[in-house]
């Protein structure tokens, strides 16, 4: 006799299972997005929440790539392209002379200077950073009179006198870029200084055109500065924030009488 072939049973499908059906709308949008973003991206993200949740504290030492690795679940040359992230972002950093990777507090210029770039790259124009700096300076100048010490007075004059004795125009818009981040700073205000810094920076290839081509610019600038200096002597922050106001409407009519184009890209100059 011959053995009778046996047909093995056909698993039923599990209950749930069979053709996937179609994400609902916007349902998995979040982890779409995750999945989509680099190893490194991933574990770069998810460190500098640490950081800006102070889970990590600046000072502190970063684990190391080993560690990282297995947090993560990750290669190390994930974990070091991750870490380069950051440093560029100014979150992590070496001390001189060792080599442990520490938690870091980015330096305002180093934040400025990216707020610049982003700036440039998005084309603002200068109209755009002369209404910033309308809506920015006057407040600017009204907190610095409630919070003006001698030596921040003596820090705006001598701005002042680098904008009225400086032998450039380059020299005298160093002095006035000056002068706008040191009241920043008397106004006790970090966002303020941090929103000064970007626009000044910014506006200073058109200040200092500005200046080459009216004679009488500079000399307007050296004016409006000493009366906001003179109304933080007094701590008069109405007198501060009228006088800063007249300053920044002079810049607009400066760059009229020079013929420079407020609609003129940052970039371009």
């Amino acid at each position: 006799m011959t053995a009778k072939k046996t047909r093995k049973a056909i698993p039923k499908p599990a209950r749930g299972s069979g053709p996937p059906r179609p994400a609902r709308r916007g349902g998995s949008s979040r982890a779409a997005a995750s999945d989509a973003q680099p190893a490194y991206g991933r574990v770069a993200a998810d460190l500098e929440q640490r950081i800006l949740k102070r889970t990590l504290k600046p000072g502190d030492p970063l684990p190391s790539e080993t560690e990282l690795a297995s947090q993560f679940g990750v290669n190390r040359s994930t974990v070091r392209e991750a870490v380069r992230r950051l440093e560029s972002a100014g979150l992590v950093g070496r001390a001189a002379g060792t080599k442990r990777l520490r938690v870091t507090r980015p330096a305002q210029s180093a934040t400025a200077s990216s707020m610049s770039r982003a700036l440039t790259l998005d084309e603002v124009t200068f109209i755009e950073l002369w209404e910033a700096m309308l809506a920015i300076a006057p407040r600017t100048a009204a907190l610095a009179a409630a919070h003006a010490r001698p030596e921040n007075i003596d820090r705006l004059e001598l701005c002042i006198r680098t904008v009225e004795t400086a032998r450039s125009s380059e020299g005298a818009v160093g002095g006035v870029v000056d002068f706008f981040g040191s009241l920043a700073a008397t106004s006790a205000n970090r966002v303020l200084v941090l929103a000064m810094q970007p626009v000044t920076r910014l506006l200073a290839p058109s200040l200092r055109r500005m200046i080459d081509r009216v004679p009488q610019g500079r000399s307007r600038i050296v004016v409006a500065q000493r009366c906001v200096v003179e109304a933080l002597r007094k701590g008069d922050a109405d007198a501060a924030q009228t006088w800063m106001t007249r300053h920044v409407h002079d810049f607009r009519r400066g760059y009229e009488v020079a013929e420079i184009s407020l609609d003129t890209r940052a970039a371009d100059v």
